[in-house]
């Protein structure tokens, strides 16, 4: 796993942190950070799984894109991560809650490197975030899947944060450009919304 440490970075791009830790420019001012990730602070909800299971029935159900077994990369007293390296390009990542192992966060990243394979690479790359969303969203089709894609990647185009939360699921996009692309799914706990409010909501952070 050559190249593990740099998707790391990318999927945890969600925190200031992290995305500080990519460049070498002096940190911005706090109030134009992004947001530290939610999975990250205490209390953060997980699915109602652990990640062997959720390899287990995303393999059943998607022969296409099978994912290969994650592996502990980075482990502290809330949370450990792990990934499963796809292709020289392609990653997905998780982090487990400490104790139960249970999924606070999936993330795929994309890597995209110039070349001939590049257009192919893409097609394989959108192929499992697809496949991701459809896994979480079981009513979705191929066809409708596909776009609901287009949609989050479009709307988080050039953004280094954006989340758009829908209901009970969180749906992240960091667009880094040349740098990497990641889509990751959250749990959202769920509370009693004001009455005027929309079951859909957007937050972003530009590069």
């Amino acid at each position: 796993m050559k190249k593990l440490p740099g998707v790391l970075l990318l999927s945890i791009a969600l925190t200031a942190s992290a995305c500080a830790a990519e460049t070498s420019q002096p940190a911005e001012p706090a109030a134009s950070s992004p947001p530290t990730a939610s999975y990250l602070m205490a209390g953060a909800p997980t699915f109602d799984m652990t990640i062997a299971q959720f390899r287990e029935k995303f393999n059943a159900s998607y022969v296409d894109t099978p994912l290969l077994e994650f592996r502990a990369i980075d482990s502290g007293a809330a949370l450990t991560r792990a990934a499963s390296k796809i292709n020289e390009t392609l990653y997905a990542s998780t982090a487990l809650e400490a104790g139960t192992g249970k999924i606070k966060t999936l993330q795929i990243t994309w890597l995209p490197l110039p070349g001939p394979d590049q257009k192919a690479a893409q097609a394989k790359a959108m192929a499992y975030m697809t496949a991701l969303l459809r896994f979480f969203e079981p009513t979705l089709t191929a066809e409708t899947g596909r776009k609901k894609l287009d949609s989050l990647l479009t709307a988080g185009k050039g953004e280094r944060y954006f989340a758009r939360s829908e209901g009970a699921l969180r749906f992240v996009v960091s667009d880094s450009g040349d740098k990497g692309l990641t889509l990751a799914i959250e749990p959202i706990k769920l509370t009693l919304p004001p009455t005027n409010s929309s079951d859909k909501t957007d937050q972003k952070q530009s590069q």
